[in-house]
C-alpha cells in the first residue's frame, strides 16, 4: 500500500514500533526478556524498548498514564486503549501529509503534529475504530 509519493520518494505503511501502555512497567520490563527472550534495546525511566530482530517492528513499553498523556487523550475509558502504532518517517512534511491523508480517509486528528524535544516532530491520529497511530520523524 502506497501512502505518500513526493519528490520521487515513496513511503509505504510500515509498523515500525508497537507501543504498549502498561500499568506496571517494572513487571512488564521483567516479563518480556524473561518470558519471551526479548533483549532490551533502550531503557529509560518510564519507557523501555525491545529489539525483536531484523525485519521486525520494535516493541516498546510505556507507563500507561504517560503514554495517554503523550497522545493527549485520557488514560481512562475509551479515549486510550493502551496501544498505539508508530509510523516513523523521514521528514515533518511526510508527518503532515500522512496525518492529513488519514483525516481525509475517515480518521480523526487526535493531537496535531508539533515539534518535541524527544522525537523531533510528531502527531497522533485515530483510525475509524479509535486505534491510535503516532506519526513521527526519526529524530
Amino acid at each position: 500500500m502506497q501512502v505518500l509519493e513526493r519528490k520521487g520518494v515513496t513511503v509505504s505503511v510500515q509498523v515500525t514500533a508497537i507501543m504498549l501502555g502498561v500499568a506496571d512497567l517494572s513487571r512488564a520490563k521483567k516479563f518480556y526478556p524473561e518470558g519471551l527472550g526479548c533483549p532490551i534495546d533502550k531503557d529509560y525511566p518510564g519507557f523501555v524498548s525491545f529489539d525483536l530482530g531484523a525485519g521486525s517492528s520494535s516493541l516498546a513499553l510505556y507507563e500507561r498514564d504517560a503514554a495517554a498523556q503523550d497522545a493527549g487523550v485520557s488514560a481512562e475509558g475509551s479515549g486510550f486503549r493502551g496501544v498505539s502504532f508508530h509510523f516513523i518517517v523521514a521528514s515533518g512534511d511526510q508527518v503532515d501529509e500522512i496525518m492529513n491523508n488519514a483525516a481525509s480517509a475517515g480518521g480523526e486528528i487526535v493531537k496535531r503534529a508539533a515539534a518535541s524535544r524527544w522525537v523531533g516532530y510528531f502527531g497522533y491520529f485515530s483510525d475509524p475504530d479509535g486505534y491510535l497511530w503516532k506519526v513521527a520523524t526519526s529524530g
